[in-house]
């Protein structure tokens, strides 16, 4: 009877172990398959038709910046099947696509469907440039002549600024710019723009973007980040639902 209640616990034990066994080996490629689809945390990237452009992932929210344009876009990455992970814009939309071995896909208005990126080398961080009260007066002087030009009449940019929130209104003042360009090159934009007349830069808790009558309100929360000012085209789906 002893015999066979140790043979019984002995079989029990090899059992458990058995049935463990993969589970642990399973972590442990879990654990190590991240590592290796990291890559560096600063890269350059060029897309199959030549897009080149930089993503940072040592923020809290990645970053990532096409070398055509001033714009930085803040990423908010969420899972996604088969493990891999899909970074979105502020609408909600796929930027790009992360697999577990490491290859990135970059979705456009151009390529809805995606196109293959591959990493040509390693790049520098990217920051919101700090500027003082002289150099944001200047800043919003500049991109309300360049938004004026694009709309084809006056866009007065203005702002209630602070020390903490000079370098994000500065920067939310040249994406809103860029918005503005983009919108003018559109079939039915310079009718859209046709009531712009005001641009004004706020400080709150939370980002948002308003139109009301011919004033486009910004609200940009310093505490965020980089992540504290809309982009481009949250604001262009404000001037354009």
């Amino acid at each position: 009877m002893l015999r066979t209640a140790l043979a019984s616990a002995v079989l029990i034990c090899v059992s458990a172990v058995a049935e463990a066994a993969p589970d642990r080996l399973r972590q442990g490629l879990m654990r190590n398959r991240p590592a290796e689809a990291a890559g560096p945390p600063v890269a350059r990237y060029v897309s199959e038709e030549g897009r080149a452009f930089i993503l940072d992932r040592t923020q809290r929210r990645p970053l990532m910046k096409f070398e055509d344009s001033p714009e930085i876009w803040v990423l908010l990455p969420s899972p996604a099947p088969r493990g891999d992970v899909i970074f979105k814009n502020d609408l909600g939309e796929p930027v790009l696509r992360a697999t577990r071995l490491g290859g990135f896909t970059l979705f456009s208005p151009a390529r809805p469907g995606g196109e293959a990126v591959s990493m040509s080398g390693i790049g520098s961080p990217l920051r919101v440039p700090v500027i003082g009260p002289q150099a944001l007066g200047e800043r919003l002087l500049q991109s309300s002549y360049r938004a004026g030009r694009a709309a084809r009449h006056t866009i007065v940019f203005q702002a209630e600024a602070t020390p903490a929130s000079s370098a994000l209104i500065g920067d939310a003042a040249v994406v809103t710019t860029v918005a503005i360009l983009r919108i003018s090159q559109r079939r039915d934009g310079e009718r859209a723009l046709a009531g712009l007349s005001k641009v004004l830069f706020e400080e709150g808790r939370q980002v948002s973007v308003t139109l009301s009558g011919n004033l486009l309100r910004i609200v940009i929360a310093p505490a965020e980040g980089a992540a504290g000012r809309p982009s481009s085209l949250r604001i262009e789906h404000a001037l354009m639902p």
